[in-house]
């Protein structure tokens, strides 16, 4: 199944215990599908807290999201791990499931690898894992280059794509310029959909699309017909959600937004904090000057 298009990354719903709240979850990937009408979902990444998630856990929200999905759209595994060995034990796991893609970062403790051990690291990932792979550019210290990613696209058979993150439009354009043929780009630059779309990204897997879904698909969509006037009006829109929810508790923050349109979401998971209330009113502020109707009692 094609990736393309707007492919929100989920947030990881959990109890106040910490479980996952499988029912949640199973409402929100209903809702992104058959209510947002978003091109295909993505757990276990950054949104999701995928991070702190165990290899069961992973399981448990990727198959729920497959069950869900059931084909109506494509699933993105997320994997964010520290060695070769973790994330082939993790691809490992999800080897019977009907994953599209597996979403896979570079190492992210403090020390960072060559550019030929980190093409050995995804080559051999690429190798073991069932399903494709796309490497997740995002972990500063271990930041991939344009040409380290068009070499890694064009020889390594498996490998199928980027989520080009950290924010760097010119880095996406440079990708765009010398990759397009390669693989499948997707723009996680959260703050500038609209020019990411406008260079020629294939879509986008970032937070601002699971906030608020909608006006999301209304602006690829306007990219696509050419109707760059709309497009830029729902970019600027969109624009002020996005300062709202930045943070380093971002995907309690994207929470507390899905909350607010009456997505319940849980909570975050230890040691993150929830949104303060400064932020969650300034998160509010944004969802209103932006049209996003919320609903008389929200979840948050």
């Amino acid at each position: 199944m094609r990736i393309h298009g707007i492919v929100p990354p989920m947030v990881t719903p959990f109890a106040a215990d910490e479980a996952v709240d499988e029912a949640l979850l199973r409402a929100e990937v209903e809702y992104l599908i058959s209510s947002a009408g978003v091109h295909g979902v993505a757990v276990g990444g950054s949104t999701g807290e995928g991070h702190a998630l165990t290899t069961d856990e992973l399981r448990q929200v990727v198959a729920t999201a497959c069950e869900v999905a059931a084909g109506r759209v494509p699933v993105i595994a997320g994997i964010i791990v520290d060695s070769t060995g973790q994330a082939i034990e993790k691809a490992r796991a999800l080897a019977d499931l009907d994953v599209a893609a597996l979403q896979v970062t570079p190492v992210h403790y403090l020390f960072r690898p060559s550019d030929e051990m980190m093409f050995e690291h995804f080559a051999k990932l690429a190798e073991r894992a069932a399903q494709p792979v796309m490497i997740y550019n995002v972990v500063p210290w271990t930041y991939c280059s344009p040409a380290l990613l068009d070499r890694m696209m064009r020889e390594i058979d498996g490998l199928i794509g980027v989520k080009q993150s950290a924010g760097d439009l010119k880095l996406l354009a440079d990708l765009l310029m010398t990759s397009a043929d390669a693989g499948v780009i997707m723009s996680a630059v959260d703050a500038l959909m609209y020019p990411s779309f406008a260079l020629g990204a294939h879509g986008a897997i970032a937070a601002i699309l699971t906030a608020v879904p909608e006006l999301c698909v209304e602006l690829w969509n306007l990219v696509q017909d050419g109707d760059h006037t709309a497009a830029l009006d729902r970019h600027l829109k969109l624009l002020p959600i996005y300062n709202a929810l930045e943070g380093d508790n971002m995907p309690a923050n994207v929470k507390t937004a899905l909350a607010l349109q009456g997505r319940p979401a849980g909570v975050p998971r230890m040691p993150m904090p929830q949104s303060s209330p400064e932020q969650r009113a300034a998160i509010e502020a944004a969802l209103l000057k932006a049209g996003v109707k919320l609903p008389a009692v929200s979840y948050a």
